[in-house]
């Protein structure tokens, strides 16, 4: 026996009805396994979805399968098929074990012309489409179904006929009434209206079902929900054909924080379902998008990341926490010394005045270029800085190389060795190999330096990457490893291999 479902809407309630398996699943070039489904469908359940519209019985033998499966798992929401106003439909959807239908009914003139070959303007046309509908929803309950009998189109249809339709519906016992914008015609100002009226006049809750082809989805729901409608038809990160659907997250923590309407989803787990759906989905979730995106949470301004620290409420309408975020400072060309200090704390570091001066440096160097610093770049960065000594026996004041077709790769170096200057030139089989020769030659009064490894990773993606160096160098039996970084391959390998001497010497 199935446990009791939290997902059938009482009047004036609140509720959240998921159609990422159906809806969702109609973005182009998804589609989503039996595995799939279940996986999002017991994310959905654990964050509290009150329906979760599985898919649509009639599409296909796999999706018939795909849709029984989610219903047989033992969830506490409300399992759910979309149905064309069709007697096989329901059939169908019987076959699933489903506890509900989306029965959708076409409401607009245009959609009824084309769907039904009726014209609403002749009073016999009208009165099929009507009786049609209400034999439909009889036919669904008569089955022990759940209905939700749903106008599609509504926002183009006539309003008195979309009451009709409603009344129909009531009258043969539909349990909710939803309302669909289907190509996204809604503005929020008239969803107020509408369903200021309609919640006022159908007597059964409504639902609000938007699509995104302006981009006002997610206001028009939230208009919706206040103007009287009880339960909000959405997808997480708003994936769906064409533009996509109101999104679940969107709606959620708006009416959550905006309007302070509980809506029963544990919003700590949102981030996750998020990338969940967008993993099996295989669509990314755009950097900006609201709640979800990469950069929600991202901070880099100086000035944002100095007031943060004293109140993260400053440039924050949220805690990430809330919907089981983390904060980030990036590091680039707007960076102020507060994002510095902050980056170098969470990521364990300790470094002195001249030290972190250093690194802003570095920092800002890569700003101008137009990139931004990584986690994984400040990291290699300050342990690059770290590692030079206050007073280091090697310092270098200047190298250039050369290299090309036909002339052989050349460095020279000039180097302050122990106070004194050196000035070394040498070949090799690359400026690298040139630059790294040249230097220990330069350094040969204070011993023989071997080179024993050399590593270097592009650590961005890019011609002009930041670029890591590792080498392992030694002396008189002793081996250390150092690091450089710079954009540039040849000064990072300079760097890497000067910071190792000083370690040995």
């Amino acid at each position: 026996m199935k446990p009791e479902k939290k997902g059938i809407t009482l009047f004036g309630k609140i509720n959240i009805l998921d159609t990422t398996l159906r809806d969702g699943e109609q973005t182009p070039g998804v589609a989503l396994s039996t595995d799939d489904k279940i996986k999002i469908a017991y994310a959905l359940d654990d964050l509290g979805v009150g329906i979760i519209e599985a898919g649509s019985a009639v599409t296909s033998d796999g999706e018939r399968a795909a849709i029984k499966a989610v219903s047989n798992i033992g969830l506490s929401a409300e399992i759910c098929s979309y149905c064309r106003m069709k007697k096989e439909d329901i059939d169908l959807a019987i076959e699933c074990d489903v506890d509900s239908v989306h029965l959708v009914v076409p409401s607009s003139a245009l959609h009824i012309e084309m769907k039904l070959k009726k014209d609403i303007s002749i009073a016999a046309d009208r009165e099929f489409v009507l009786a049609a509908a209400g034999e439909t929803a009889e036919y669904a309950k008569s089955h022990g179904l759940i209905v939700e009998f749903s106008a599609e189109d509504a926002s183009r249809a006539d309003l008195k006929f979309l009451k009709d339709l409603y009344k129909t519906g009531v009258s043969h016992h539909a349990d909710r009434l939803c309302f669909c914008d289907t190509v996204g015609m809604l503005t929020p100002e008239r969803a107020f209206t509408v369903f200021s009226e309609l919640a006022s006049s159908v007597g059964a809750p409504l639902s609000i079902h938007c699509h995104n082809d302006f981009g006002l989805a997610t206001a028009n729901t939230v208009a919706a929900l206040r103007a009287g409608a009880s339960e909000a038809h959405v997808t997480v990160n708003g994936i769906g054909e064409r533009s996509g659907n109101a999104s679940l997250e969107e709606v959620v923590v708006q009416l959550e924080h905006l309007y302070g309407i509980r809506t029963g989803i544990q919003t700590e787990n949102l981030y996750k379902v998020s990338r969940l759906v967008s993993r099996l989905t295989g669509i990314p979730v755009a950097p900006n998008k609201a709640i979800v995106g990469g950069n929600s949470f991202t901070h880099e301004a100086g000035i944002h990341v100095h007031d943060l620290v004293k109140n993260t409420a400053s440039y924050e309408p949220i805690s990430p926490e809330f919907v089981g975020r983390e904060r980030k400072v990036v590091l680039g060309k707007h960076a102020g010394t507060s994002s510095i200090e902050l980056a170098l704390k969470e990521l364990g570091f300790s470094a002195e005045k001249s030290q972190k001066e250093e690194i802003f440096s570095r920092v800002k160097e890569l700003g101008d270029l137009g990139k931004h610093v990584t986690d994984a770049d400040l990291q290699t960065i300050a342990e690059a800085v770290l590692e030079i000594h206050h007073n280091p026996t090697v310092r270098l004041k200047a190298f250039t190389a050369v290299s090309g077709r036909p002339s052989i790769p050349m460095a020279s170096v000039v180097l302050d060795v122990s106070g004194t200057e050196q000035i070394c030139v040498d070949t090799g089989d690359g400026p690298v190999d040139a630059a790294i020769r040249a230097i220990r030659k330069a350094v040969s009064s204070v011993g023989d330096i071997i080179l024993e490894e050399y590593h270097v990773d592009a650590i961005t993606g890019g011609t002009d990457a930041l670029v890591e160096v590792m080498v392992k160098l030694s002396k008189d039996g002793k081996t250390v490893t150092a690091r450089g970084a710079r954009t540039d391959i040849i000064e990072a390998s300079v760097e890497a291999v000067i910071n190792g001497m000083n370690r040995l010497v």
